[in-house]
Order: structure tokens, then sequence, then C-alpha cells
């Protein structure tokens, strides 16, 4: 660009950094205002990019790398993450008998099923999971879903089992 050889490693998304001002500098200098890039712009020392005078001009340097800075995360407190736990048991009690009511396909269901069942560790939803996953209609999916619904009961009988 601008008659200058390009970095191999250029990165067509890294912002433009121009080094090289004279490259934006006219070659001659505008003696004529009327031949200024900028129609009734002075031609003095300010207009050489074409600026009007009573603008300052700028210098664009390369900007420095951004250090990551450490914030503050507040750690959520035992009386906070009790209130959102009742607040999660009573939204999944609330959603249970409830939940036959949505419309889904068997796949979405499933996935609704499955996420509650992790959610409430309620191992008496498997039958619905495993009874969604049956009627998912796609091999692939219906496969990797039978999958997680063996997985589910690995996890309730190795963890009652402990």
């Amino acid at each position: 660009m601008f008659g200058h050889q390009q970095d191999e490693h250029h990165d067509d998304n890294a912002p433009l950094v121009h080094d090289d001002v004279s490259a934006f500098t006219p070659a001659e200098p505008i003696d004529n205002p009327a031949a200024s890039p900028i129609v009734g712009a002075p031609a003095d020392d300010n207009s050489s990019f074409g600026a009007p005078a009573d603008l300052p001009q700028t210098t664009v340097t390369p900007a420095e790398p951004v250090q990551p800075t450490e914030t503050a995360v507040e750690e959520p407190t035992a009386a906070g993450n009790d209130d959102l736990l009742a607040i999660k048991q009573s939204a999944l009690q609330e959603l249970s008998p409830l939940v036959g009511h949505l419309e889904q396909s068997p796949e979405e269901k499933f996935r609704t099923t499955m996420m509650m069942i992790q959610a409430s560790d309620d191992h008496s939803l498997v039958k619905a999971a495993y009874e969604a996953a049956s009627q998912i209609s796609d091999e692939k999916a219906r496969a990797q879903a039978l999958l997680d619904v063996v997985n589910e009961i690995n996890y309730f009988t190795q963890h009652n089992a402990g």
C-alpha cells in the first residue's frame, strides 16, 4: 500500500498504522489555495493532509499493547447461593408438571428432560428422558441421546454406590 512493500506477515484485520508520514504529504507544496485537496482550505503547513488551518494537527503514534488488569470478581456469598438454590428448586418443582404442556420435538423434549435431571439430580426423570430419546428420528442424534441416558444412569448408580 502507498508504494511500500507489504510485510508478508501482515494481518488484514489489524488496524492500519503507517510510520512514514511522508507517504501522506504532497510531493510539492501547494502554492495555490484553489488547488488544495479541500476546496477553500488554505495551503499552508497545517494543510499538508488537507486539514483546515484552524484544526490542531495530530501525530499518530503506534499504540502500546494493553496489559490485562485483574478485576475484582465478587464471590457469591453463601446466603446468596442459598437463595439461588432455593429459587432453582422452586422453579424445577413448578416446571415438572408443566413440561408436558410444552410443544417440543422429541430432541427438544430430551434436552429439557436431561437439563432437569442434571439440575435436580432427580433419577425418576431418567425414564422420560429415555422415552424422548427413543422417539428422535435422526439416528445419529438418537444414538447420542441414548448414550447420554446411559451416562446419567451410570452417574446415579455410581453416585449412590459410593
